[in-house]
């Protein structure tokens, strides 16, 4: 037996297949759905979920909560996670035994093995840490799938005989994701996703919170959290309600707050939060060359997307009425309950076929992205190429290993690197293949391997190697967009300049040894300053062009330095 477990920002949960039905499993007091808060106290005791969520107002140094948008940093810089002396892996970790618990206590045997879902738009490191926290908690996680995909899951259970284009639209507590999928005859194929790991209803308690305490000049941890439940609870009301009251009697022992707010009021606060929202969608449409009239259906997940705000902007972006019979809080849950019943056998079988949100490759020479892999490629997935030596007698070759949209390697983020010996050979003539390949995880793999020796060296990329800022990922897709024509310059020029400094000498080489015959030599010199000329100004298209012309103009030239020298090394070989 599988588990499939929701390990979300605020709340979690888990199921099992039974008798071919996909459940979700209820706690001693009934809940499906656990808070993804857990207590460390000073004697090594902890809590998990309500338990700790109850203290949090008294100890609120010891309670750590929303813990998912750390998954994978270097550095988490959350108070109560420092305090604790954890990190989020380990927190992570804590969650997970409490739903492995409440399983086992249900079903009434152990279960050592999980599917767990994250967020589409975590990366290599984010899924890795994730991985990391269901071992840590004694599970073997068999597979990670996106939320949005098992959303899809859910949602497509009982239509799989009907070819769908479907958009998942899952607004949580922490992170947003849009994924654009393909359904048919069991096959789930996500043509493209987009989103922001920073992102989710926490941010609108945070706003409520502001809001209720502008006039508060200060406010102790401890009254902090009281606010902050309060916040929540309102915009839970205001979900349902046109307004509620908020009141907190003596808050600090002599003040009382009595506060109403309406939802026209948090409508107003949360237009620019939703508008973040909307970007992604755009981007992730335009990635997958739909139109919003491709769509069958918008389905909203998470529990923000109960925000009636929320609904009616994505309705109008879409020009859909969106899907809501999903359960918002639950379909995630049981999206991965079905996945881990496939893996097991429990139930029928269906494909999932995810992709890489981003794309990964390596500096080439000249400072350029070598894009191997291109986002919204569907994973698993393998791709490589083969480069050679930069110099002559070359020793190693420093592989970069890059994820990003830019242009240029200094503009994409660094995932690793590592060095390959080489044989010594003149410039262009030792060969390293390069292949990268991502698993069903979503975690790459990369390997080179010399050819002349045969020698192999593979590098998983580990978490430790990545130093992403997770809210950058929307910045770095938006920066594609909007430096594109700069970008592709720069690059048509780097790579023009390239040709040119190899190019140039041996023009010269061949004007030198009289390889020249009467009317080329005209033609190659004016080339021949046309691209010095370009060099100087740095006009990327003139450059090019200047170089194709040249290139073209001692073709000829060339051809008879090929033939002169094969037949010098002919008479060095017959002794002539």
């Amino acid at each position: 037996m599988i588990l499939g477990i929701d390990l979300g920002t605020t709340h979690s949960a888990v199921g099992v297949v039974d008798s071919g039905f996909p459940i979700l499993l209820a706690d001693e007091d009934g809940k499906r759905i656990m808070p993804s808060v857990v207590w460390f106290g000073e004697d090594g005791q902890i809590e998990v979920g309500r338990k700790a969520l109850r203290r949090r107002a008294a100890e609120p140094m010891q309670v750590v909560s929303s813990v998912k948008r750390w998954m994978g940093a270097d550095r988490a810089v959350d108070p109560a996670l420092e305090n604790v002396g954890k990190t989020p892996e380990e927190v992570s970790a804590e969650i997970l035994k409490e739903l492995k618990r409440i399983a086992e206590w249900r079903i009434g045997s152990e279960v050592a093995k999980a599917v767990i879902t994250v967020p589409a738009y975590f990366n290599d490191a984010q899924r890795a840490a994730t991985k990391r926290a269901g071992e840590l908690a004694g599970l073997e996680v068999v597979r990670i799938i996106n939320e949005p995909t098992a959303a899809a899951l859910a949602y497509g259970l009982d239509k799989l005989k009907d070819k769908a284009r479907v958009a998942v639209y899952d607004l949580g507590g922490g992170t947003f994701d849009l994924t654009i999928l393909e359904m048919e005859g069991g096959v789930f194929q996500v043509l493209a996703t987009h989103g922001d790991t920073r992102l989710g209803g926490d941010d609108v308690d945070r706003m409520i919170f502001s809001m209720l305490t502008a006039e508060i000049p200060e406010i102790s941890e401890t009254l902090r959290w009281k606010f902050m439940e309060e916040a929540e609870k309102a915009k839970r009301i205001l979900s349902v309600e046109a307004s509620c009251t908020v009141r907190i009697p003596f808050y600090d022992g002599e003040n009382s707050i009595e506060k109403t707010v309406t939802r026209e009021e948090l409508d107003a606060l949360t237009k620019g939060w939703i508008a973040k929202t909307l970007k992604c969608c755009r981007q992730a449409m335009i990635d997958s060359g739909l139109e919003t009239g491709d769509l069958d259906a918008v389905v909203l997940v998470g529990g923000s997307t109960r925000m009636p705000a929320v609904r009616s902007a994505v309705s109008e972006l879409f020009k859909h009425e969106v899907d809501v019979t999903q359960h918002p809080d639950e379909a995630i849950a049981l999206g991965a309950t079905i996945q881990a019943g496939v893996m097991s056998g429990a139930m029928r079988k269906m494909v999932l076929l995810d992709v890489t949100p981003l794309s990964l490759g390596i500096e080439t020479f000249g400072g350029l992205m070598n894009v191997i892999i291109p986002r919204n490629t569907t994973i698993p997935c393998k791709a490589g190429e083969m480069f050679t030596n930069a110099a002559d007698n070359q020793e190693k070759m420093g592989l970069r290993i890059l994820q990003g949209e830019r242009e240029m390697a200094r503009d994409n983020w660094e995932l690793g690197k590592f060095e390959v010996e080489m044989e010594k050979l003149p410039k262009g003539q030792a060969r390293v293949g390069v292949q990268f390949r991502i698993d069903a995880d979503g975690i790459l793999e990369v390997l080179a391997r010399e050819i002349s020796t045969g020698k192999d060296v593979v590098v998983k990329i580990a978490s430790s190697a990545v130093n992403v800022d997770d809210a950058a990922v929307e910045e770095m897709v938006s920066a594609s967009v909007e430096h594109a024509f700069d970008d592709m310059s720069e690059r048509i020029f780097t790579e023009a300049k390239l040709k040119a400094e190899e190019l140039l000498p041996a023009v010269e080489m061949i004007l030198g040894q009289g390889l020249v015959e009467d009317g080329e030599k005209e033609e190659i010199d004016a080339a021949y300053q046309e691209v010095k000329i370009a060099l100087e100004k740095g006009a990327p298209n003139p450059l090019k062009e200047a170089v194709q012309k040249l290139d073209k103009a001692t073709e000829a030239a060339a051809a008879r330095l090929v033939e002169k020298a094969m037949e010098e090394a002919l008479e060095r070989e017959m002794g002539i």
